[in-house]
């Protein structure tokens, strides 16, 4: 890549980064519900299924994805099924959900639950996948590209990503207690609000084309 083209893929994967997605509304959800630790270790879940999809559109599958219907299908309908699970999940009430507001963060297993979730949830998201077969290449030179090269740029576009959503969830977990109090009243309606993103978020998935952002 030429410097001139160094930066302008830099100045394209952070606004992109910045821009709102479904990554980022799971991990202020996370955040606010739970606090700082868990939203990191969603951004954490988060970065490693974003790479895991990365790996996968440089193998090809983010092409696959996008002429064959029914690989693409099956992919999105599975994550949104996973995301409407969580939703369900957390309305239903603070028994094994892992959802509600808590005074403290999570515990250490509650954090490799999360960082697993947000994992599964960013790998089951096809859009994903095909988001880097379609962006990496741009920046590529097509008689120099190698499997290395991509893998290079999808790694670094990961990297801003993660850190962009470790903002968002240190702000989010900042103001939490502005947005849900410690009483049981204040607990519920957190609960509420983060199952109805989840579910939202799940549908939308569902129902949603094939944008050019994940």
């Amino acid at each position: 890549m030429t410097h001139t083209a160094t930066i302008a893929f830099l100045a394209a994967s952070l606004l992109l980064a910045i821009t709102p997605g479904p990554g980022v509304l799971y991990v202020v959800t996370r955040s606010v519900s739970q606090g700082r630790v868990a939203g990191l270790a969603s951004v954490a879940g988060i970065a490693l299924g974003n790479l895991g999809n990365a790996l996968v559109a440089s193998v090809g599958l983010g092409a696959l994805f996008a002429i064959s219907t029914l690989a693409f299908s099956a992919v999105k309908y599975s994550g949104a099924a996973y995301l409407i699970y969580l939703g369900v999940r957390t309305i239903m009430g603070p028994s094994g959900n892992g959802l509600e507001v808590k005074s403290r963060p999570a515990a250490n297993s509650s954090s490799a639950r999360l960082c697993r979730d947000g994992f599964l949830v960013a790998l089951l998201n096809p859009k994903t996948a095909i988001f880097f077969a379609a962006f990496v290449p741009q920046f590529l030179d097509p008689t120099a590209a190698t499997l290395g090269h991509t893998l290079q740029l999808s790694v670094v576009f990961v990297a801003i990503a993660a850190v962009t959503d470790s903002a968002y969830a240190l702000t989010a977990s900042a103001v939490r207690g502005l947005l849900v109090g410690g009483v049981r009243g204040a607990q519920r309606t957190g609960r509420m609000l983060s199952g109805g993103a989840f579910v939202a978020l799940g549908l939308f998935t569902a129902v949603s084309g094939r944008p050019a952002k994940p």
